[in-house]
């Protein structure tokens, strides 16, 4: 502990000398200490069908002007619209729909081991307003209780898909909703519990708190699930199935010789006996070196597990009315550790 302390005292004045001195804070020293960070936000407006989209552009960087690491939300007031992870230059963007009316846009970065959290300034930007049914996309964390979603190899974990609709009073019929995802990284998989939800022209838009399920928008629980290596089994089902194939293939074998044995004076049957009993001999010999009884006897080799990183999760909801398809999506990280 005594050691600890005086480590930490040198670091410190290290730090303290190379920034009275205008040089460079020695990356030991960097990792010692909370870093503070700066975030910027870009955001550019585009119309489309109706529809307005926001395409944003994200830049987080450390007091000595390196990039962050780690995840950052895209929020609208106090929802989240999306969740990008930053690349190796500190650097994130995408795109995200926003319905009709006013809107204050931010970037809020989450921080990571050794940088402390930020905020961009608020961008201001107002959308287009439609008449046309259409519904947004949010997620929330359960289990894990927070994003992004931290998951060790073969672990699982699930989150909340809430389907907003909007302007939905002028629907005569029912639109159904289907969820899909992608960005998963190999081994790994998603499901929906429904894959598929309804909006009608009742459904609501919020849920105050207590309400029950018919008075709140739809909502469907997406599993994300990993991959652990795997290991070594033996399948016994087939062992004694091979048993009693052997059990019928030995004494057919040994009749066979018996009878090529005994018909000397009849050449042609003595070589059809032959035949046959090499048959049998090739037969048993291709079963013992095919890849189905190696399967069999030895179990099936090690599963690989799904490969540690960060990774951006796109979440899909699209609904078609016959003629035209409405697409809408956002976006979570996901850590396999």
């Amino acid at each position: 502990m005594r050691g600890m302390k005086r480590r930490s005292v040198r670091l410190e004045w290290v730090t303290g000398l190379a920034v009275a001195l205008g040089l460079a804070v020695p990356p030991m020293a960097r990792a010692a200490q909370s870093v503070a960070t700066e975030t910027n936000l870009n955001v550019g407006t585009s119309n489309r069908g109706g529809q307005t989209f926001a395409s944003v552009s994200i830049n987080v960087t450390d007091e000595y002007g390196l990039p962050a690491t780690g995840a950052v939300d895209i929020k609208d007031g106090d929802r989240t619209l999306a969740e990008v992870a930053l690349s190796a230059t500190g650097r994130a963007s995408t795109t995200v729909r926003l319905p009709g009316g006013s809107h204050a846009l931010r970037a809020i970065y989450a921080g990571d081991e050794t940088r402390l959290a930020s905020s961009s300034e608020i961008s201001q930007v107002t959308a287009e307003a439609s008449a046309t049914p259409n519904f947004q996309v949010n997620l929330t964390p359960i289990s894990p209780s927070s994003f992004p979603m931290v998951l060790a190899e073969g672990a699982s974990g699930t989150a909340e898909v809430t389907i907003v609709p909007q302007n939905n009073a002028s629907l005569t019929s029912p639109m159904f909703v289907t969820l899909s995802c992608s960005g998963l990284p190999n081994q790994a998989s998603c499901t929906f519990s429904p894959e598929s939800v309804e909006i009608l022209s009742t459904t609501p838009a919020s849920c105050p708190s207590g309400s029950p399920a018919a008075s709140c928008p739809p909502i469907s629980s997406m599993l994300l699930q990993t991959q652990g290596p795997g290991t070594v089994g033996k399948a016994t089902p087939r062992q004694k199935a091979n048993s009693i194939a052997w059990a019928f293939l030995l004494p057919g074998a040994f009749g066979l010789g018996g009878l090529a044995w005994g018909v000397r004076r009849r050449r042609w049957l003595s070589r059809l006996a032959l035949v046959a009993m090499i048959g049998v001999v090739t037969t048993m010999t291709a079963t013992a070196c095919s890849p189905l009884y190696r399967y069999y006897q030895h179990g099936p080799g090690n599963n690989p597990a799904t490969p540690a990183g960060t990774y951006n999760i796109t979440v899909t909801a699209q609904s078609s009315n016959g003629v035209t398809a409405i697409t809408n999506s956002t976006t979570m990280v996901l850590t396999v550790q």
